[in-house]
């Protein structure tokens, strides 16, 4: 049984995540799979591990003694993984290829731990999340990091972080939007093939919203290029100029002050981020401890 970690990691996701269906979308397999590893740890040990409730899951006593002791193997493991590395003393470049607010707002702040980790240079393409799933399969790259949900077959795909979009401005406005609000608003707008734009007009169409009936300024490809023209926009302005984004995108100017942001009334536009790589690396050492550091993160 412990020879066989895999099932432990799943029961540990499981925990974690307090659910069969959002483990499952972490580790990158099917909701069946998870109940199966979980009922094979059951008949192992010939005991019910977890309880599985509407209010999400519960340990039994047997569960919560198991816990402890997946727990001190993973953390093992994972100090392992590194000794295993240099074992293998493989000298190359990491390729990770990300999407744009991945690559340009996220990723950034964990090159010099993945570099690190692997004892190998990391280097990093920013693209569509289209073209970075291209690159995956003509094997240009390591690993994706994607937006948009670009589902492939013989790619594995991972939740990773869920993400926000929100509308913002360089002036204060109100916290939650109506549909009038919104009408009073001079907008910058992404180009219509991004999967943001795509994503928000969902949205707007749900509450009666056109985006052809905004006022609207430009359009932009870039995230970069979308938030320096609302910060350099007219403060003074009686019609504030707005556009939408992710808050990873804008997280420094809220923070700081000089942006500020808004939600739909009654509304929240999520998405999630994915983590992708081919099914024939899944064992791959250096792609397994990338993936791993990479869902050890608290981003938010």
């Amino acid at each position: 049984m412990l020879k066989d970690f895999a099932k432990l990691q799943t029961f540990l996701m499981v925990i974690k995540e307090r659910s069969f269906s959002k483990a499952s979308a972490k580790l990158g397999i099917s909701q069946p799979a998870v109940t199966q590893q979980i009922k094979f740890i059951e008949d192992y040990l010939d005991t019910k591990i977890v309880d599985r409730k509407k209010n999400g899951i519960l340990l039994t006593k047997e569960g919560e003694d198991l816990y402890r002791i997946a727990s001190r193997l993973e953390k093992a493991i994972a100090g392992s993984e590194k000794e295993l590395l240099k074992i293998i003393n493989k000298d190359f470049t990491f390729v990770m290829g990300s999407s744009n607010a991945i690559g340009n707002y996220i990723l950034p702040n964990y090159l010099c731990d993945i570099k690190k980790r692997i004892d190998n240079n990391v280097y990093m393409n920013v693209a569509l999340s289209i073209d970075i799933i291209d690159q995956l399969q003509d094997k240009k790259i390591d690993v994706a990091l994607i937006e948009s949900p670009v589902f492939r077959d013989g790619i594995v795909y991972r939740e990773w972080v869920l993400d926000e979009l929100v509308v913002f401005s360089n002036q204060p406005i109100k916290k939650h939007l109506t549909v009038e609000d919104m009408m009073a608003f001079d907008w910058i707008c992404r180009d219509e093939h991004s999967h943001t734009r795509k994503l928000t007009s969902e949205v707007f169409e749900e509450i009666g919203v056109q985006c052809n009936n905004f006022s609207v300024l430009g359009v932009l490809g870039s995230p970069t290029a979308i938030k320096e023209s609302i910060l350099h926009a007219d403060k003074n302005s009686e019609r504030p100029v707005v556009s939408v984004m992710s808050r990873h995108v804008i997280a420094q100017e809220l923070k700081d002050g000089r942006l500020f942001e808004a939600r739909l009334k009654n509304y929240k536009i999520e998405r999630n981020f994915y983590i992708a790589y081919l099914k024939e690396r899944k064992h791959d050492a250096f792609v397994d401890n990338v993936v791993n550091y990479l869902l050890s993160l608290n981003i938010s």
